[in-house]
């Protein structure tokens, strides 16, 4: 069963502590994103100062160039999940293999130019591949579908890994994405721009969730 992860996605401490207030109020699982200003084109809120409730799981998202600068503070931060991006220079076997022997899920972005058979052996390594189909940075990317593609080739280099989205989920897609595959649709603008946040988790769950009419 796929599930809504809605995103936070915050430059300021102050706007980082009205996202986790309102999302408190219906969150289980929620989506963190990380960003350096080099490999995004904005600063997101330092690593050092991300805390959460207790009761969430949460997956970061950690849109950086250097992943060997961050993935001993985010393992001692103990998310569900920790994701980095394979376009990075970095060699991320060793740093999969890192997160896993902390007891912590780890994760592989992919972005719209890379293609799943480049980066297979990270697959197979993985728990987790996002397919990040938005913008860096910010709220509001509209999802490319035809990255929806992507979900088959993933799954014949590795059927039991956890296949997310990232980048448009909206009410128009929510279904789509849910019935081609993707376990975790982590929903950003969709959410944290609506006027009602909580209503628009809702609404999320019950398209997704709906029944086919063919």
């Amino acid at each position: 069963m796929s599930v809504i992860a809605p995103c936070i996605t915050t430059e300021t401490a102050d706007a980082y502590k009205v996202a986790v207030e309102k999302l408190s109020l219906f969150a289980h699982r929620v989506h963190i994103d990380v960003s350096d200003g080099e490999f995004t084109p904005s600063f997101l809120l330092p690593v050092q100062q991300l805390w959460w409730p207790q009761q969430w799981t949460v997956d970061i998202h950690a849109m950086v160039s250097r992943p060997e600068d961050y993935v001993a503070a985010l393992i001692n931060l103990k998310p569900h999940l920790i994701t980095f991006h394979v376009e990075t220079q970095t060699p991320l076997l060793p740093i999969i293999s890192q997160i896993k022997q902390a007891g912590i899920q780890a994760g592989i972005a992919l972005m719209r130019p890379t293609v799943p058979s480049t980066v297979a052996e990270l697959i197979k390594a993985a728990d987790h591949v996002m397919i990040f189909s938005g913008d860096l940075g910010h709220y509001g990317g509209k999802a490319s579908l035809m990255q929806v593609e992507k979900i088959r080739l993933i799954r014949a280099i590795n059927p039991a890994v956890e296949i997310g989205w990232d980048g448009g989920v909206s009410l128009e897609n929510a279904y789509t994405l849910s019935q081609g595959g993707v376990d975790v649709l982590n929903a950003g603008g969709a959410i944290a721009m609506a006027p009602d946040p909580a209503a628009a988790y809702a609404n999320l769950e019950v398209e997704m969730k709906k029944h086919g009419v063919i």
